[in-house]
């Protein structure tokens, strides 16, 4: 091939090349997060030997925390056990505590085999959970790890437990209602209720898809020793819906990391470079290249 063309297939590949840059496209892709209202809370699980963990199967179907709101029934019926929790998500879907809405509370009525439950008959949960409850977050309902039995590993849920009741008794819930200042910031996306009948909580759902309405849900259930069915939960998934400008970037490490304040002018005005000019390392590096190539040729 002669230098003309060698320099002319050069050039169209560099403007291809020089195109994507300018535009982006050869930068990181952005992320697919959502602005919140409020940071996700992270509380990992305890492990075995912490304080509140509490048991696990030997055949690893299910893990057990410490939970303050967890009582046993007296005078003990029997092996028939339960949990109804509130799962409160932002609006990109990660557990929180409801620290954006204060002065807010979800109530859930109870009925059935939950009345001797000191807490329950209404089940109430206020926000923020880490100011009215000693523990905010005492399950871990949702996702897969191979470290845990059941969940991902971090806690995204409260509880309310019970144990002792008879074989064949049944517990039922209302639909949740939401009082209190922020009221109207805070969905009722929906109910999820298992009856694992021994298999234990399949945590390998996403909260928000797999919630359903509540009609649909079933709104309580009847144990059943024969199917070994003694054990069942309901998780009501609530979601957080702020006005758009009252959000934030959660992938923006300022908002909540004081150490950001130490960055300097310098370092600020290299990141706001790198905003305008996505790609601009890539383009520099390619003129000098082509620039080195057309010398080359030249010669």
């Amino acid at each position: 091939m002669s230098t003309g063309r060698r320099l002319l297939a050069l050039g169209v590949a560099l403007g291809v090349i020089v195109g994507l840059a300018a535009t982006g496209a050869v930068s990181a892709q952005p992320d697919g997060n959502e602005t919140v209202s409020e940071e996700a809370y992270v509380q990992p699980a305890p492990e075995q030997g912490d304080p509140y963990f509490e048991a696990a199967a030997d055949d690893g179907s299910w893990v057990s925390y410490e939970n303050p709101r967890d009582e046993y029934r007296e005078p003990y019926l029997g092996e028939g056990s339960g949990k109804i929790c509130v799962t409160l998500l932002n609006e990109n879907g990660d557990p929180v505590i409801g620290e954006s809405v204060p002065n807010t509370t979800v109530t859930i009525p109870t009925g059935g085999a939950t009345t001797w439950h000191s807490e329950a008959d209404p089940m109430t949960v206020e926000f923020p959970m880490n100011e009215h409850h000693e523990f905010p977050l005492d399950g871990d309902q949702f996702g897969t790890s191979p470290d845990v039995a059941q969940g991902d590993g971090y806690m995204d849920s409260h509880c309310l437990e019970f144990h002792g009741n008879s074989e064949d008794a049944t517990l039922t819930y209302g639909q949740a209602q939401i009082s209190g200042e922020y009221a109207d910031r805070i969905d009722v996306v929906g109910y999820i209720q298992q009856v694992p009948k021994g298999d234990g909580w399949e945590t390998d759902i996403d909260p928000i898809d797999a919630a359903e309405p509540y009609d649909e849900a079933g709104g309580g259930w009847t144990y059943n020793a024969a199917e070994n069915a003694t054990h069942a939960q309901v998780v009501v998934v609530l979601q957080l819906d702020a006005p758009a400008d009252e959000r934030f970037d959660p992938t923006e490490s300022n908002a909540t990391d004081p150490t950001d304040s130490q960055t300097t002018d310098d370092d600020d005005e290299s990141a706001s470079a790198d905003d305008m000019m996505p790609g601009f390392g890539v383009l520099t590096a390619i003129v000098a290249l082509s620039v080195a190539v057309f010398a080359r040729y030249r010669s």
